[in-house]
């Protein structure tokens, strides 16, 4: 059972267990379960029992252990802890417990800590952080004594990251060593000044040596987290071989990053999860996305300052952190979240967090946009640079029997073409997003997801005209041909005077022959018909 106070005669985690709430890793001084109130399923939220708080990472959810069971069982803090009581026949239910427990992810009511370094369900002692600058002359040492494999330089180098060499080398990314050297090299490290307790990733072995917690199973790229102050703060690992819970959907990935952390070892310590920075620390416009790894490369394509967050709803310490970039001069944050914001609750909701933020402390905030076929900002920079080196490779010579498209506000002139052809009518669809508007589930996915949140056709009202226009095409042309082109057309470099965004997915075509109109939803590089309402969307 969990650990409890003098004021109370349970702890966080006996509410666990009476929620039957499932534990899916334990850590020194707390663990990890489903979340009760997103529903996730990959064990986000965290509930620390030394203190009897809990808070889901993924939702941004947060309280006391009374607040966990009242909210769950839609009931009162007095009455949570009568039942809780009750339940577990302990303590005096007599008086029940105040209204106003505190809801702050780091405080937990009235209870008191435990002695501080100790893990209460185990008794494992936990080291004292150690300081930032001792944490980062043990990270740089250790980063130099480490090499990058050809393997994870070549992942680096590749379509999907687009580093160069000397960008690598710059960035300062490294492989995880095998388990085998993790004493030697924690030993070189002692040996040349280097503090390892309290710094995280090292622990005391119960062999009575330090050592470092590396493993096959964590083995990847190791990326530093950089503060504004220039030093390394933590350690992230892009893992070979994703994490998956054996109760994952197939869909679903894995979890790819974890942070070097020995927060379940003897005298080990938490990660903390720090901020990263790479820029100008004085500059006046500031990008802020999640992933430590997506803001290095975005800022080597944009040359932008960027600050990253390792999760959407890890925002807490962006507020000491914005405050000194105000002072700096800085005057615009800009939200550079992934554009599954549109579609998922969650990463809306850290993105909003960030505009108050920023706004307490005087600094504009607005929110980035681009082409939703991309997915991250790096992503939609990468496709950017591919499209800029293929046309300046390609030139100029026009291909016969390609559509012709009528100029944006304009008839379509047909006499330069010189095979035998047809005029459609076609218009496009795309999901509304007014401000304040709740985020739309389905949002810039397929055909599966539309159906997945609810809706056997794509809902009209949702939607709004973006284009009404005309082109001709080959006679022989079937339906997705001519889809094909359209999807082309309004690709990344959109017509000029086109009001829409780039087509993508969840996008709806109209197409017309004069027989008749015909719908398509776009999934990917699919085009699925469905039914549509065009008299129902917004104006």
């Amino acid at each position: 059972m969990g650990s409890f106070s003098q004021d109370f005669p349970f702890g966080i985690m006996d509410v666990v267990e009476l929620l039957h709430l499932h534990i899916r890793r334990r850590q020194a001084d707390s663990a990890y379960t489903d979340c009760p109130f997103c529903g996730d399923r990959r064990g986000k939220m965290n509930v620390n029992f030394v203190k009897n708080v809990w808070r889901c990472n993924y939702c941004g959810e947060h309280g006391g252990m009374l607040n966990l069971y009242a909210r769950v069982n839609n009931t009162t803090n007095s009455e949570a802890y009568r039942e809780i009581c009750d339940a577990l026949q302990a303590g005096d239910t007599s008086w029940g417990y105040g209204e106003a427990e505190s809801t702050d992810a780091y405080a937990g009511g009235p209870s008191r800590e435990p002695h501080a370094g100790s893990r209460p369900d185990t008794g494992i002692p936990q080291a004292e952080r150690a300081g930032p600058q001792e944490i980062h002359q043990t990270y740089s040492l250790l980063m130099e004594m480490l090499s990058l494999t050809s393997t994870h330089r070549a992942h680096l180098r590749s379509e999907k990251r687009g580093l160069s060499d000397e960008q690598i080398d710059s960035l300062g990314f490294k492989s995880t060593p095998p388990y085998f050297l993790c004493r030697s090299l924690t030993d070189r490290l002692i040996k040349q000044g280097c503090r390892v307790e309290g710094v995280p990733g090292f622990y005391l072995h119960e062999g009575g040596y330090w050592t470092a917690k590396f493993s096959s199973r964590t083995a990847g790229i190791l990326i530093p987290a950089v503060g504004i102050d220039g030093l390394i703060h933590g350690m992230q690992i892009l893992l070979d071989v994703p994490f998956k819970d054996k109760d994952d959907p197939p869909e679903k990935a894995g979890t790819k990053y974890i942070w070097l952390s020995s927060s379940a070892k003897n005298m080990g310590v938490t990660s903390g999860s720090p901020v990263h920075f790479i820029g100008n620390p004085f500059a006046r416009t500031i990008y802020v996305t999640e992933g430590i790894l997506k803001a290095d490369i975005a800022h080597v394509l944009l040359n932008r300052s960027f600050v990253a967050v390792a999760g959407a709803n890890n925002v807490a310490q962006l507020g000491p952190l914005f405050e000194l970039l105000a002072q700096n001069g800085t005057e615009l944050i800009i939200e550079a979240h992934d554009m599954d914001k549109y579609s998922n609750e969650m990463i809306a909701k850290g993105s909003s967090r960030i505009y108050l933020l920023a706004r307490q402390q005087g600094m504009e905030c607005r929110r980035l946009t681009w082409n939703p076929n991309y997915k991250g900002i790096d992503d939609w920079q990468l496709a950017l640079r591919r499209e800029k080196q293929q046309k300046e490779g390609e030139g100029q010579n026009p291909q016969k029997g390609k559509a012709l498209f009528c100029q944006e506000g304009k008839g379509l002139s047909v006499g330069l073409l010189d095979f035998p052809h047809r005029r459609y009518r076609f218009r496009i669809y795309q999901l509304c997003f007014d401000a304040g508007q709740e985020t739309i589930p389905f949002a810039f996915k397929g055909i599966r997801d539309l159906h997945k949140a609810g809706y056997e056709q794509p809902p009209a009202s949702e939607y709004r005209l973006v284009c009404d226009s005309e082109l001709a095409c080959p006679e022989e042309w079937k339906d997705t041909e001519i889809l094909e082109q359209i999807s082309a057309h309004y690709g990344n470099q959109v017509p000029e005077g086109y009001r829409g965004r780039p087509l993508a997915s969840s996008d709806v075509v109209e197409l017309d022959d004069g027989t008749g109109r015909r719908y398509f939803y776009i999934d990917g590089r699919t085009f699925e018909p469905v039914r549509f309402s065009p008299f129902l969307v917004k104006k």
